[in-house]
């Protein structure tokens, strides 16, 4: 007679390990290996050329430390004012252009990203939004890319909808006193350095980031205009370490614990912590029937509270307390570093052109003369806008657009696969 022995917890383990060690191999072969050559053969066969894929994505030659390397040779470089600046600001892809032409693609660790620069297959790419989706964003990425940029569907919709007020031409009017005064302050600093002689060499870079800063401050938060300033720099150190952490593009990134990663949850917790206590206090006073600061934050809270009254008090057609922290975020991330990019360029290509200089100024004189700014004057002001327009079109603060395949699609006569990352320059 055969007696049935269950198996017992050492045997469960051992088959459990066996299984393990027969996957894991192959899964790591396939994802590091066989995948990403898969997809190099696909979009070699159809006219893309690229740098031929290997393992050291994940060494020296990966994509950030390649483009870090390559752009802090171009920093002991002067760029002249003649010369074209996106080799050191794009400073891969424009080598990746340059070297195998508009049909061509670069490697995001195991995933290829392949450079849509035709007009037409553009078009289709936004006209085909849920085809073409926002890429999943990864791991530590999440601390800073947040809010309604990185929304879709219907939650896209419904943030737009209660954000729209706070960008009102009116609202933003009664913002212009707070522009005003950050502006002067900046000044006056610039003033104080100036030499007996009435000159100086100013080094513009900080100042402007710190008016942007002051600016949003101010304009976002009002009252708590401190914690406003305090979550700049907070921000700041996040966006710091975020660069530094260049293994965001392994895929065994998830399984590891860094010191980066550790510092970034520490300072997200802070940040998180200071906002929500911003947050109750102006929503504790809306109910209340307080009076609502005027600020972008108070803006947003109102509209908020609005649209949740609208639906009887439910709380899926407004927005959760984490999803303002998230706006209030984005409020900093989206405004301060590309306002202070477009000041920058704009002294650039000014200083580069003087008799352009020369005819902006003698607008502002002949529109505001010695008095402070106000918005029906901004409004007279079309040489100075028509230079800010073609800042933006020189120098964008959004540089491409990124989507991803989360299915085999065809773009045109091009056939891309699953997991396949596009690119749309701008």
């Amino acid at each position: 007679m055969e007696v049935f022995m269950f198996p017992t917890g050492t045997t469960i383990i051992i088959s459990v390990l066996s299984v393990l060690l027969a996957v894991i191999p192959w899964y790591l072969l396939n994802k590091l290996w066989l995948k990403p050559k898969r997809f190099e053969k696909l979009l070699k066969a159809q006219g893309f050329q690229g740098e031929p894929y290997n393992l050291s994505v994940f060494k020296d030659k990966s994509r950030q430390n390649y483009m870090l390397k390559l752009q802090q040779e171009d920093k002991s470089k002067f760029i002249g004012l003649s010369k074209e600046a996106a080799p050191s600001i794009f400073t891969h892809v424009h080598q990746t252009v340059h070297k195998y032409g508009k049909k061509s693609f670069l490697w995001e660790g195991t995933t290829p990203r392949v450079i849509i620069a035709d007009p037409d297959q553009i078009k289709e790419v936004f006209n085909k939004i849920e085809d073409f989706p926002k890429p999943i964003l990864k791991s530590i990425a999440k601390y800073l890319s947040v809010g309604i940029i990185h929304y879709e569907g219907k939650k896209w919709a419904k943030h737009r909808k209660i954000a729209n007020p706070a960008f009102h031409l009116e609202k933003l009017k009664g913002m212009l006193p707070a522009f005003s005064y950050s502006c002067n302050e900046m000044i006056s600093k610039w003033k104080e350095l100036l030499s007996s002689d009435g000159t100086c060499e100013v080094d513009v870079w900080p100042f402007l980031q710190n008016f942007t800063c002051d600016v949003i401050s101010r304009t976002a938060f009002g009252s708590s205009y401190a914690e406003g300033e305090k979550l700049f720099q907070l921000l700041k150190k996040q966006g710091f370490l975020l660069m530094t952490g260049r293994q965001t593009n392994n895929p065994l990134w998830g399984l590891l614990a860094t010191t980066t990663k550790t510092k970034m949850k520490e300072i997200d917790r802070e940040i998180h912590d200071s906002l929500e206590g911003i947050i109750e206090k102006r929503e504790k006073a809306l109910k209340n029937g307080e009076p609502t600061n005027d600020d972008l934050l108070g803006i947003l809270l109102q509209s908020n509270h609005a649209e949740k009254q609208g639906h009887g008090n439910s709380k899926s057609n407004g927005m959760t307390t984490q999803d303002v922290i998230d706006e209030c975020k984005l409020f900093y991330i989206a405004g301060q570093e590309t306002t202070s990019s477009l000041l920058v360029w704009t002294m650039v290509l000014l200083g580069r052109y003087p008799e352009w200089q020369a005819r902006a100024r003698q607008e502002v004189l002949q529109v505001f003369g010695n008095q402070n700014p106000n918005i029906e004057g901004l409004n007279q002001l079309k040489i100075v806008t028509m230079i800010l327009y073609e800042v933006l079109r020189l120098f964008p603060p959004l540089i491409y657009f990124n989507r991803a395949l989360r299915k085999d699609l065809k773009l045109g006569n091009v056939s891309l696969p699953e997991g396949t990352q596009i690119s749309l320059p701008i």
